[in-house]
This record gives structure tokens, sequence and C-alpha cells, in this order.
């Protein structure tokens, strides 16, 4: 087994029940492999971590932006806790070189894999939970994910929705995406702007915000959407 000792100073924390956060880093792989050494895989405490994670995000997300809608509000959760983010902060703190795996598995770069290490981290995240509560396991999170908090609100939350829809309507139509402004309703102090975006006057995707900015950021996904080449993880 790795020497779980480094990983915990990692995530700062220190296990009542160091055998959940072992449990954590067994893929199954080595179960195939080595079939009565370990009590089991990670599968399980992947899925509970995934929940987990769910919650300590939204409820992040509700306190940090109070004037975003729900619409505003799932597409902060789905990039903060799609694949790509979590292995991305599972490399962080090479999580990777504690995992347990079977040599096929390992021969094959599975040590680097996203989908490996993003699920690692989820079991990870649900053997705080089981071990120390939910508070625990929240404040693990916001250590974790810092560096990734200031890509949902800044600038880059709203380029990558808008400048893949063009990346791929220059290479499909050779032409610019045309954002319109549809409608704008309710109090001046709490608007909603609803925005189309379409190319050779076709509509391709409409979405609603509460700026014009982040209405055509949710026009340009429903378009993404639309057109295949949306972020889905």
């Amino acid at each position: 087994m790795p020497d779980i000792a480094d990983l915990q100073k990692k995530l700062g924390i220190v296990f009542i029940e160091p055998g959940l956060l072992r449990q954590a880093l067994v893929h199954s792989s080595y179960i195939n492999e080595n079939p009565a050494a370990v009590p089991g895989h990670n599968e399980r405490l992947e899925f509970l971590g995934d929940a987990v994670l769910g919650l300590v995000a939204a409820g992040e997300l509700y306190r940090s932006f109070p004037d975003f809608s729900e619409g505003e509000l799932t597409r902060l959760r789905a990039a903060l806790v799609r694949r790509d983010t979590l292995a991305r902060v599972a490399r962080s703190i090479d999580l990777g070189s504690f995992l347990l795996m079977g040599k096929g598995e390992e021969s094959g770069g599975g040590r680097g894999k996203s989908t490996n290490l993003a699920g690692a981290l989820e079991a990870v995240v649900a053997a705080v939970y089981l071990d120390a509560g939910l508070d625990a396991a929240g404040e693990m999170v916001a250590r974790l994910f810092a560096s990734e908090w200031p890509k949902l609100s800044g600038p880059e939350a709203v380029i990558d929705f808008k400048s893949r829809l063009q990346e791929i309507v220059q290479s499909r139509f050779q032409r610019t995406p045309l954002y319109r402004l549809v409608s704008e309703t309710g109090p001046h102090h709490d608007m909603i702007f609803t925005v189309e975006v379409s190319v050779n006057s076709e509509v391709l995707g409409q979405g609603s915000g509460r700026s014009k900015k982040l209405a055509e950021t949710e026009a340009a996904r429903a378009a993404l959407a639309r057109l295949g080449g949306g972020f889905t993880s």
C-alpha cells in the first residue's frame, strides 16, 4: 500500500480511520489482478464523493454568487465538478502517485488518466466525509479548489463558450456568430436579458442572464449543444 502520510499532509486532513483513505486509492484494475489483497476498489466511494462534491460546490456557489440565477449557478457547478477540473486538482496534489492499480492499467498510463484521477479525487472527498463529516469535506474542497474559483467568476468563464462557438462556426460556415438582444425584462435593478445567437440568419441558441454578457454566454452554450461542440462534462 502507498504511504498515505504525505497525502494526508497535502489534503490537510488527519484521518481517524486511515483505512477509508486507503480504500479511496484502490483502482478496480488492482482488484482484478490482486483479488485477495484489499477488501475492494474505490467505485462506491466515487459515487458518494460525486454527491458530496456537488453539494459542497452548490452551497459555496450559492453563497458566492447571490445575484446569479439557477441556470447560471448550474453552469458554474458543472464547470467546477467536470472531469477535467477534478483531474487538474488531483494532479496538483500528485494524487496519481498514491493510487493502487493493476500493472496493465499502470503500463497504459493509468496514473495520468483524467478519468482515474477524477474518480479517485471523488473517492477521497467521500472518505473525508465519512471520516470527519460534511464540514471537514467542505473545508478540504475549498482548499484544494482555491485556484479554480477565480476561473468561474473571471472572464475565462465567459470566454470559453463564446470562443468555442466562434471557432466551430468559422470552421463550418466561414462566418462569425451574431448576437442579438431579444428582450430586457424586470425592474432596472434586477433586469433579465435574453439574447439570441445566429449564423446566416438561423438562430442557433438563446440564453438569459442578469447581464448581456452572461446572456450571450448562455446563448453560446445552447448553440454549442445544438452543434455538438459543447462542454458536456
